[in-house]
């Protein structure tokens, strides 16, 4: 398609080619939009506005919430609970699945978002962003509940993310190829500017939170050994490292020169009785379908992430993904055992 295609006449151009469309599809992603754009102008503006710093408070999983996690999630919710193109909402920042007003028209979809991703960089001018999914409501619920909710990533109708960096960007599938869009602030659009975005099937690069090292599993620390090795070591050839602890800029960068992303469960997650520090719903899935729709892999180490069948909202699964043959060389450690 043209670049500097509008996300609207995107959507309706490839709304024209699925039987049955009404509409309503395109309505949803202009909502996720004018979200971003409400979201992108505070993050911009900062101590401005006095969005920064601590919001006192903590959410579902006990982490502590940043003033804008609180304000981002208010966002999303207004700009989709009045327009009938959702029929529930689950987030990060909230305990259980969001329900309509009683008075609000329903929709054909269901939301999960982490609304602002990376939050903890917010304070220190680091890229964060909003990252979504998309799923099919049941036909026969009206108020839709966390049973609902609970679809392997392989059902996702789209997923996507906004960076909120240097220039803000829309990334986002319905499955048929990964692309990109970037805010023009003057002309309040965004516009197309990558389609069909494609990673390397090899790279030079990885990111993860090296600190953590000593409680790698055996398969996770033989494979970081080896990059690290460079070109003395097993793989011949030099490795660069990178980590932005915001899950959206990490994957923007494999998305734009390659590289593979890991956040694996550890000893010291494992005994805090969690599986993984990233969120099923609203973080692996969604970067998954992504990954996977621009010729990428995403793995937990033992199995494809969209595979996964979910048992709660707030589930936490380890993360690897990225370049195919690195991701593929990472769950082959972990089956060699």
């Amino acid at each position: 398609m043209r670049i500097g295609t509008t996300l609207t006449n995107y959507i309706i151009q490839n709304q024209r080619h699925i039987a049955g469309a009404t509409g309503e599809f395109t309505g949803l992603l202009n909502d996720l939009a004018v979200a971003c754009k409400k979201i992108a102008d505070l993050v911009n503006k900062g101590a401005l506005v006095n969005v920064l710093g601590s919001a006192d408070s903590e959410n579902v999983q006990g982490e502590q919430q940043k003033k804008l996690d609180v304000i981002s999630n208010q966002i999303m919710i207004e700009a989709l609970r009045h327009n009938g193109h959702i029929a529930a909402l689950a987030s990060e920042e909230m305990d259980s699945v969001y329900h309509l007003p009683p008075e609000a028209p329903r929709g054909k979809y269901l939301l999960l978002c982490d609304p602002l991703d990376g939050s903890s960089n917010i304070d220190v001018n680091v890229s964060v962003g909003t990252i979504f999914s998309i799923l099919k409501a049941p036909e026969d619920r009206t108020d839709p509940n966390e049973a609902d909710f609970l679809l392997p990533g392989a059902e996702q109708v789209a997923a996507g993310y906004c960076l909120y960096g240097p220039s803000t960007m829309l990334v986002m599938t319905t499955g048929n190829g990964v692309c990109m869009f970037t805010l023009d602030r003057d002309f309040g659009e965004f516009l197309l500017t990558r389609d069909q975005v494609r990673i390397p099937a090899q790279t030079g690069e990885f990111a993860i939170n090296a600190s953590y090292r000593r409680f790698w599993e055996p398969a996770v620390r033989r494979y970081i050994d080896e990059c690290m090795a460079g070109a003395d070591g097993p793989r011949g050839k030099n490795f660069n490292m990178r980590w932005v602890a915001s899950m959206v800029a990490e994957v923007h960068r494999i998305l734009t020169r390659g590289g593979v992303f890991l956040y694996p469960c550890d000893q010291r997650l494992a005994a805090a009785g969690k599986e993984g520090k990233l969120r099923l719903m609203y973080e692996a899935n969604p970067m998954a379908m992504i990954v996977e729709q621009a010729g990428g892999a995403a793995s937990n180490g033992r199995q494809r992430i969209l595979d996964i069948e979910p048992r709660e909202i707030h589930q936490r699964v380890p993360v690897i993904l990225g370049s195919s043959e690195e991701v593929e060389r990472v769950v082959a450690y972990h089956t060699a055992g």
